[in-house]
């Protein structure tokens, strides 16, 4: 994982640990929307049997993740969960 431990320590029991971490994250190279798909459906696959998803998903939250499968859910996925920032723009005529 890229993030930084918490002092929870959920991170240590995640199922994403080890060599299969490479499905949870984009490569450094283009990447097909297919082959996309693919990697995030293993991804997903892998969260759904994980002991951790709620406090890893909360924790992709909280620190707004931007990049790879967290709890469950891409990038796009969580952008739904987060509160829309509004902007108030006042009119003068």
């Amino acid at each position: 994982m890229s993030a930084v431990l918490d002092d929870q320590g959920w991170q240590i029991r995640a199922a994403c640990r080890g060599p299969q971490i490479n499905v949870f994250f984009p490569p450094s190279h283009f990447e097909r929307k297919t082959d996309k798909r693919e990697r995030e459906r293993r991804a997903k696959l892998i969260c759904q049997t994980c002991s951790v998803r709620n406090a890893c998903l909360k924790y992709s939250l909280r620190i707004r993740e931007q990049h790879g499968i967290w709890g469950g859910l891409n990038e796009n996925e969580r952008k739904e969960l987060l509160p829309v920032n509004t902007v108030e723009y006042s009119q003068t005529l």
